[in-house]
């Protein structure tokens, strides 16, 4: 393995405490996540123990209020953090995205009493979330999704199946949307699932072709009964939350394909200027320099893309398109740079003993997950040019 340390990323934060907080997080990373990584990925090994740290270090609640456990840092410096997290571990940055997905409904729609009552574990008590809307037969069409919730009394019986479930069966508390109505986008509302409720069980995990430590699974909900008290928002409105959660949601998808991305071009850099042919260093070569040249500008393109969306988002001001952007260039920056650094390192980037391999293949999960690369693309040609003729 290549013995050159990547540099830290240097990184423009708001506050002196954002600034702690970056080196609290590469701490964390560099002493707990990165050197287990490649066993535990390869073992299909879920690091629960590092999340149950992450939530008592105060990085589970990041974006949210302080007044119910989170750490209230805006969305620039939480993005930071999922990269940093990445750039260890994908399994580990994703998983904290997804948990602060599945948080958001409720931090953003619930009454003050749920969140009273939810949050504080939720965001700092060892909670893990997953966030279900995906469908066996609703993906990029999630509005037609089929799971239904009844009411009986002062009570919902939900039944159906979600997919594609990140986190599904170790989750400690779900984030489901189900159809309280008609058909369409208005027929849908969102509820909060405790994860050992009864009638609710995971699937045999999906066989993945990479981040084999990150469980996706289907979610089946036979007859799961739950209190109107965790039904989140007004009946109806759950697809709306479920697109609003999704715009942060594509932003921390993008922080973590850019930390995926750096964690690539650090290895394929240590091992240019390590590996010699022809008397010098292979980094010597114009061929391998503008492709190292090429992969650090992609990263730092897309870093200041996501950047630049989240900061509309702390000022309250409109990020869709920007989210959309931000997911599609920094996903398909990342495939395009793990890609590269398989090629840099030859015949040792094919192989297991280098983790470059094993980035290329975590990296096509993002151009797919939180909407597929081909959906940001209309996301972002509506904005543009409105919607399509029908």
């Amino acid at each position: 393995m290549p013995d050159r340390a990547p540099q830290p990323v240097d990184r423009q934060l708001p506050t002196d405490e954002a600034r702690d907080l970056i080196s609290l997080v590469r701490d964390i990373a560099q002493r707990e996540i990165a050197p287990r990584a490649a066993e535990e990925e390869d073992a299909g090994r879920f690091p629960r123990e590092v999340f149950t740290l992450l939530s008592e270090s105060g990085l589970l609640g990041l974006p949210y209020d302080s007044e119910y456990g989170g750490g209230d840092q805006p969305y620039e410096v939480y993005l930071q953090v999922l990269e940093e997290l990445a750039m260890a571990r994908l399994t580990v940055g994703l998983g904290v995205s997804v948990h602060t997905l599945a948080s958001y409904a409720l931090a953003s729609y619930g009454a003050k009493e749920q969140q009273a009552e939810h949050l504080p574990a939720m965001l700092g008590g060892g909670l893990l979330g997953a966030y279900c809307l995906s469908e066996p037969a609703s993906g990029s069409d999630a509005a037609s999704l089929r799971t239904k919730a009844v009411r009986d009394g002062d009570h919902w019986v939900i039944s159906g199946t979600k997919s594609w479930i990140t986190h599904g069966g170790i989750a400690d508390f779900y984030t489901v949307m189900a159809r309280t109505g008609g058909e369409g986008p208005r027929g849908i509302t969102a509820f909060l699932v405790p994860g050992d409720a009864e009638g609710l069980s995971a699937a045999v995990p999906e066989k993945k072709m990479g981040m084999k430590g990150s469980p996706t699974a289907q979610i089946h909900l036979d007859g799961v009964r739950v209190g109107d008290a965790r039904r989140i928002g007004e009946e109806g409105l759950g697809f709306a939350i479920a697109l609003s959660a999704l715009d942060g949601g594509r932003l921390g998808i993008a922080a973590c394909a850019v930390g995926l991305a750096q964690a690539a071009l650090d290895e394929a850099l240590a091992y240019a200027t390590e590996r010699r042919q022809f008397g010098k260093p292979i980094a010597d070569f114009q061929g391998l320099r503008f492709m190292l040249a090429d992969m650090a500008t992609q990263i730092e393109a897309g870093r200041a893309l996501y950047l630049a969306a989240a900061r509309l988002r702390d000022a309250g001001r409109p990020f869709g398109r920007q989210a959309a952007m931000a997911k599609l260039h920094c996903t398909d920056t990342a495939m395009r740079v793990t890609t590269d650094a398989v090629q840099i390192l030859g015949g040792y980037g094919y192989t297991a003993d280098f983790p470059a391999e094993r980035y290329m293949r975590e990296a096509k999960v993002l151009q797919i997950v939180e909407g597929t690369n081909q959906i940001q693309r209309m996301v972002i040609a509506r904005h543009l040019a409105g919607p399509e003729t029908r």
